[in-house]
């Protein structure tokens, strides 16, 4: 985290777009009401999801029939006959 301002609510609706972009640059702003804080504005962590290969092993089934044809009906209504 770079800083953390404290600003009351008024100059923080008046301020508001560059508040956002402080804190996306890893700034926190506390927004006070009557010199209380009372919310927070923080950047969001963008951490990177990690892809496990096999991960979901053993835990889906896929049917034997999974790619056989559709019977008559289903196909037409799909095909709109």
């Amino acid at each position: 985290m770079k800083s953390m301002q404290v600003i009351n609510i008024h100059d923080a609706k008046t301020q508001f777009s560059k508040l956002v972009e402080a804190a996306s640059q890893g700034d926190e702003i506390v927004i006070a009401r009557a010199g209380k804080p009372t919310a927070r504005l923080v950047p969001i962590s963008t951490q990177k999801l990690v892809r496990r290969p096999g991960a979901l092993k053993d835990k889906l089934q896929i049917a034997d029939d999974f790619d056989a044809p559709l019977p008559n009906e289903i196909q037409s209504a799909f095909e709109g006959d």
